[in-house]
């Protein structure tokens, strides 16, 4: 799947800046000393371990960015499982400047895989679960629609995207409204956000995080989209999705903090609807991608 106009327009704007802290203002010097301008060549893009493709798009941008003569040949497509060696792309084209844009290429194509690959890890950990793998806003800045492109690519489902498409009431929030009991904050944060809901934009959903079953009461009966249950022993959130259900109401129970691939599955085994995961983002492992040069 292709990058979305959105999505194209934020990876345009990081290979712009890719590539002027790569080329400084001499360029590529050790290309000019010693390859001909004349020279032509080619390269495969293959994949040295398995994982999920994401980012294809990124290494023609990088590459037509460098030059329009570079040509680069999809032979995967994004969301594809790779084997060990899996033929990716193939670029032709003056060889000064394949190698101009090899390694920013790579980088994007690493990172974005490398975020595809986790989720998928993931996703495959709670198979035969009802619970959905989301991402977090834990992104490298500059980076957020193309990690969460990337996510969607391993399998997994985009939370909001920024501060401005959902209206999440954290701890903090509660703490900030200056009550003292911690019910009355939530009542409280929830009139306030539905108001504003009423007021502004009809569609922003409405989540609010608890830490208790005491809290997670109050507000399932203010009538959330969402409730987040951060860092609830397995137990809790049993019970809590068993209080959901008999009293009958519509909130998605999302699971959230100690949340890795050894535990996973058991969090998804208590009935959670939703698991985010800030890991897919902030510690995905690049990857390993590289381009082979033909004679």
């Amino acid at each position: 799947m292709p990058f979305s106009p959105l999505e194209h327009a934020a990876c345009r704007v990081l290979v712009d800046l890719a590539l002027a802290e790569d080329l400084g203002l001499a360029g590529d010097v050790t290309s000019r000393a010693v390859m001909p301008t004349e020279r032509w060549g080619q390269a495969l893009l293959v994949a040295r371990s398995p994982g999920v493709l994401a980012g294809i798009d990124a290494v023609r941008m990088v590459c037509h960015a460098v030059d329009v003569r570079l040509k680069v040949e999809m032979l995967a497509d994004d969301g594809a499982m790779l084997a060990r060696g899996a033929r990716v792309a193939r670029l032709t084209g003056p060889m000064r400047n394949l190698l101009v844009a090899e390694r920013t290429a790579l980088n994007f194509v690493q990172r974005l895989s490398g975020v595809a690959t986790l989720t998928r890890a993931f996703v495959d950990a709670v198979a035969g679960y009802a619970a959905k793998i989301l991402d977090t806003r834990k992104t490298n800045p500059g980076w957020r629609l193309l990690d969460k492109y990337a996510v969607r690519q391993g399998g997994g489902v985009n939370h909001r995207t920024g501060l401005y498409d959902m209206i999440l009431i954290k701890d903090n929030h509660l703490a900030g409204l200056g009550l003292v009991e911690r019910a009355a904050q939530i009542q409280e944060a929830m009139r306030r956000a539905k108001e504003y809901r009423d007021n502004v934009d009809a569609r922003l959903p409405i989540e609010i995080e608890v830490d208790s079953l005491e809290q997670f009461d109050i507000a399932l009966a203010c009538v959330p989209d969402f409730i987040l249950l951060d860092n609830m022993p397995l137990d809790v959130m049993r019970e809590a999705v068993k209080r959901r259900h008999e009293a009958r109401a519509s909130a998605l129970l999302e699971a959230s903090g100690g949340v890795n691939l050894t535990t996973v599955a058991a969090i998804a085994a208590t009935g959670v609807d939703r698991i985010s995961v800030g890991a897919l983002t902030h510690s995905a492992p690049a990857l390993d991608l590289a381009l082979d040069y033909e004679g």
